[in-house]
Parts: C-alpha cells; sequence; structure tokens
C-alpha cells in the first residue's frame, strides 16, 4: 500500500493548486481525480472554456458592428461556430494538459478514479475498471468542488433545458434561449448567444442582476447588455417549464402579471451547490453544515483528524481563485507554516462586455449597516485610453473609512475590470488609503489611470473631472 503524507481529493484550481504547493514544501503528495482530465469544472466545464467563448463570440461581435468606427471594413462577416467550438476545446486542451504536466514537474502521483475515505488515514480509488485500490495519507484533503442546482420543476434534460455545460457547446445557435438566473453563469452565457445572434431573455427573481455586486454598477451593466440586444425580466418567478416537440414554453409570475415565454433553449442557471457526496466524509463523521458544506475550522480542518476541506465544498464565494488560495494555505499549515487567507479581499467578477468586478463593501451595504464613509468615482468616458478604444461604458467607484480614508470597497464597470480590480485588491490587503493611491504614478494613457482618479475622487481631488 502507497503512503503519502498529503493526498487531495479532486483536481479543480484548489486541489491541483493544493498539489502543487504540498510538493513544493517537501511533502509526498498524491492527488485523485474521478474524470480523465485533470483541472476540474473549472478549467473543463466552466471559468476556461466559457471564456474562450466570450472572447471569440466579442471578436465575432466587434467584427459586425463596431469594426466600421475604426475604418475597419468588413463584408460578409459570417460565423463558423463548429470552428469556434473547436478552438474552445483546443483551448481547455492546452490547459488541462499544462496541469498534467506540472504535476509530473513537481512528482505529485496522480490517481484516476473515484476517491473515498475508508477510515482517517486511508483513501480508497475506484478505478474505472472498477478495481479498487487503498492508499494511506496522513492529512486527507477534500477538494471536491460543487455542482448545479437544479431545480424540480425545471429538471435538466440535456437538450433543450440545459445546465452550462450543455450551453458551452450548442451545436447551432438557438433562435430563442431563455436564462434563468442573472448572476454571472446567466448572463455570461446569454452574452455569448447573445452576441451571435441569438434572441436572448433572462429572467431573475430579484430585483435586480448581479447579486453582491454594487447596485448601481450592476444597474448600469444592466443597462449596457440591453443596449447589445438582451431583454430583461427582473422581479419575475418561473413556475415551471414545459417541453414539447422540443421547444420549451416557461411560465412566470411578476407581481400579478402572468408571463409566458417560448424558447429553443433553456439555460438554468440559479446557482451552485457543494458536492460532498461520495467521498466517505459521512461514514467517517465528518460534519457538515446546514448547506450541506463540510464545517472546518480557520486551519481548514474538519472535526476528524487528518481530515481538511478547502474550496467551493466549504462555506465562502464559489471561486477558483478563493479555493487556490485556501490550498495553498491548507497546505501552508499542514507543513507547520503560517497560511493565510483574507476573505475580505476576494474579487468577484462577471465577464461580460464591459466586465463588471468587485472586492470588499459596497456602497449599499455601507448604507445600511450605517457606516461613515466617502464615496470616489470617476467615469471611463474621461479616460484618454478609453476614448482612444471607444469603449467608454462604465466606471471605477471606491468606498473609503471616512474617519481614516482606508479603502473598504472597489468596484469598476469596464472591458478591463477583472484586470483593473487587482490593483484595488493590492492595496486594500496592505490596508491603503485611498490618498496612498490616488497619488501612485499612473502610466499615461492607460485604464488604469481611471483608478488613480477614481481614489483622487474620494477627497475631492480627481483632476480630469469636477469635485463635488
Amino acid at each position: 500500500m502507497e503512503s503519502f503524507d498529503v493526498v487531495i481529493i479532486g483536481s479543480g484550481p484548489g486541489g491541483y493548486v493544493a498539489a502543487i504547493r504540498s510538493a513544493q514544501l517537501g511533502l509526498r503528495t498524491a492527488i485523485i481525480e474521478k474524470d480523465k482530465e485533470l483541472g476540474g469544472t473549472c478549467l473543463n466545464i466552466g471559468c476556461i472554456p466559457s471564456k474562450a467563448l466570450l472572447s471569440s463570440s466579442h471578436h465575432y461581435a466587434f467584427a459586425k458592428t463596431e469594426a466600421a468606427k475604426h475604418g475597419i471594413r468588413i463584408d460578409n462577416v459570417a460565423l463558423d461556430l463548429p470552428t469556434m467550438l473547436t478552438r474552445k476545446d483546443k483551448v481547455v486542451k492546452a490547459l488541462t494538459g499544462g496541469v498534467r504536466g506540472l504535476m509530473k514537474l513537481n512528482k505529485v502521483s496522480t490517481f484516476q478514479g473515484t476517491g473515498m475515505i475508508t477510515a482517517p488515514g486511508k483513501v480508497a480509488v475506484q478505478g474505472a475498471e472498477g478495481v479498487a485500490q487503498e492508499i494511506e495519507a496522513k492529512h486527507i484533503i477534500i477538494a471536491t468542488g460543487s455542482v448545479v442546482v437544479e431545480l424540480p420543476s425545471m429538471k435538466f434534460d440535456g437538450d433543450v433545458i440545459v445546465s452550462s455545460t450543455e450551453a458551452l457547446s450548442f451545436p447551432e445557435v438557438p433562435k430563442k434561449l431563455l436564462v434563468i438566473g442573472g448572476g454571472a453563469i446567466g448572463l455570461e452565457m446569454g452574452s455569448v448567444w447573445s452576441r451571435l445572434g441569438s434572441e436572448v431573455t433572462v429572467v431573475e427573481f430579484l430585483p435586480r442582476i448581479a447579486l453582491g455586486f454594487d447596485l448601481e454598477l450592476a444597474t448600469a451593466l444592466q443597462k449596457a447588455l440591453t443596449a447589445q440586444g438582451m431583454r430583461f425580466h427582473l422581479g419575475t418567478k418561473v413556475g415551471e417549464v414545459k417541453v414539447e416537440n422540443r421547444r420549451a414554453t416557461a411560465t412566470a409570475t411578476k407581481g400579478d402579471e402572468q408571463l409566458t415565454f417560448g424558447a429553443d433553449k433553456v439555460l438554468v442557471s440559479v446557482g451552485r451547490r457543494a458536492f460532498a457526496e461520495g467521498v466517505g466524509a459521512d461514514k467517517i463523521g465528518v460534519e457538515l453544515d446546514d448547506r450541506k458544506r463540510i464545517k472546518v475550522d480557520e486551519h481548514f480542518r474538519t472535526n476528524v483528524k487528518g481530515v481538511y476541506a478547502i474550496g467551493d465544498v466549504i462555506a465562502g464565494p464559489m471561486l477558483a481563485h478563493k479555493a487556490e488560495e485556501e490550498g495553498i494555505a491548507c497546505v501552508e499549515m499542514i507543513a507547520g507554516k503560517a497560511g493565510h487567507v483574507n476573505y475580505n479581499v476576494i474579487p468577484g467578477v462577471i465577464y461580460t462586455h464591459p466586465e463588471l468586478a468587485g472586492v470588499g463593501i459596497t456602497e449599499d451595504f455601507a448604507k445600511e449597516k450605517g457606516m461613515k464613509v466617502r464615496v470616489g468615482k470617476f467615469p471611463f468616458r474621461a479616460n484618454g485610453r478609453a476614448l482612444a478604444a471607444e469603449d467608454v461604458d462604465g466606471f471605477v467607484k471606491f468606498v473609503a473609512d471616512a474617519e481614516n480614508d482606508r479603502i473598504i470597497g472597489a468596484h469598476i464597470m469596464s472591458p478591463a475590470a477583472s484586470d483593473l480590480i487587482s490593483e484595488c485588491v493590492a492595496v486594500m490587503e496592505f490596508g491603503g488609503s485611498a490618498e496612498d493611491l490616488g497619488r501612485t504614478v499612473h502610466a499615461h494613457p492607460t485604464l488604469s489611470e481611471a483608478v488613480k482618479e477614481a481614489a483622487l475622487s474620494v477627497n475631492k481631488s480627481a483632476i480630469h473631472i469636477g469635485n463635488r
């Protein structure tokens, strides 16, 4: 029986990053993955393929509607969907192959099969051939991630009523796509197919889209997506979806109003849930919370000695970068080092065009809690680089503590928001103030100057807009 210092069940961003860091720290490490490819949901059917399609569909939309503004004439623009999907698959293959290469480079033993904890310190790996192999481990990390939530009134059939997995590979552009859920996944996949020619309608139960993000920016994003052709029905509850002759009909209520939506495809994207089933956690007495997530302490330890959990399977935002940081911190603590995750500065991003990004406290939250804050904003319409690119939708918004000027929230809507937010995260990680950021030299002309100006605006000292 092979023996390891650390065995990780699940090879998503949390699992494979934990494996690499564990090996770097000199621990004999193994990783178990039930699927053929490493990388988990993120690399195979989530973050990466969706971003590949978002990129390709943006290029297509630019060629059709924006290129002429730049003096570029492109006649007879046509969509080659099979090539676009093939490119997406190639991107995924390159990255999953890269993860496998990193396992070899760091001498991490890889087991393909379903990992089940049979007792503290022991894991059985059930291979595809049905042969079970048992391995020993001083420390076991559960990193099995999450799965999509399925609603009883609209169960997935893989054809008409689908999850985000199937929405990545529609063989043809649906004439009408109904998206149930106005969160990141629904907005991103809705954007992809809208750009490619689908009539996309988003139905959201809440009175807003992008829950968790700053309301002012979320409202601005909805306006931008509406201008691109997407339709929104907010405060609307879908009762059921019926399928007949491969066409869907959804019935919904909006206050006292009864609504009916017809669609070729229905994407149900109402969230994800922790996936702890089948790993044996219940059999050895690992405690779960009321949402079936694994309970851990500040060191990611469960109540069973030698068993840990990270990522989507525990409490907190279901984000790949959150899982990565937890994986690193967990194995560093196992190795006797001071691992660290600052949960107050984990950014969230919606990768539409423009993108929406945020970290920390929103202005709405601050008002609700009666916090004394100052807010600074700067629009990209006043930014030279954005004007040069003719991509001016959006703005930067900071929320700072009114007493000490410390930045406690940063929110950006911009085509580059996912990159620009990182500067804000870094300043917040070190407890920086709006003045600190505002007095930092930024190259000109760049989109990042809007971040600088918004920080200056907190104290009414922005240069390129009026200060009130």
